[in-house]
């Protein structure tokens, strides 16, 4: 085997097991990886499960949130970035969309309305909710988060949601603070 036969190969496997794309033509937007600048991949979004990190990396898991979502409802890209992966995981229609800084997102059960390699722009329609097999039982979609191969929670990377502050019991806020 030469060694430019052991580089493609190589990079044929890598590609396989690491889920890597190489995609001439299309930059991917340094801001697309920022957490709290990304938008619902639904409309009306409602969280019927929520995020819920293995203890180890292949423990049992529950790596995104189910999003309430109707069959054939529209899927938007939630920030830029470019389709990675289109096609069936499992029995499941599964779309993926690499957004820079070694961040992709992951919805399914999608049926995707874009090839791999198309750039898409934050609000554009991507696919739509397939009708079988799904992943809930009363339609969903599931919205996943990795950077570099490692599952986050897709809904630190949503605009306008309010962090969670917490208060001091029975003193209430120091009045420096109120002002």
């Amino acid at each position: 085997m030469t060694s430019l036969s052991r580089i493609v190969r190589a990079i044929g496997v890598g590609a396989l097991m690491g889920g890597l794309l190489v995609v001439s033509g299309a930059s991917l937007p340094a801001d697309a990886a920022r957490p709290g600048s990304w938008r619902w991949p639904v409309s009306a979004p409602l969280i019927v499960e929520p995020y819920d990190p293995p203890a180890t990396r292949y423990g049992a898991g529950h790596r995104g949130v189910d999003l309430a979502a109707a069959v054939g409802s529209s899927v938007v890209a939630p920030a830029d970035g470019v389709i990675s992966f289109a096609g069936t995981v499992g029995d499941r229609p599964v779309l993926s969309v690499a957004h820079g800084s070694g961040l992709v997102s992951s919805y399914e059960p999608v049926a995707a309305v874009a090839s791999v390699g198309t750039a898409v722009h934050a609000g554009e329609t991507i696919g739509t909710i397939a009708a079988a097999p799904a992943h809930c039982s009363d339609g969903c979609l599931h919205f996943g988060v990795r950077r570099d191969g490692e599952y986050l929670s897709p809904v630190g990377f949503i605009d306008g949601i309010p962090r969670a502050v917490l208060l001091p019991i029975g003193g209430g806020w120091p009045r420096s603070a109120a002002r």
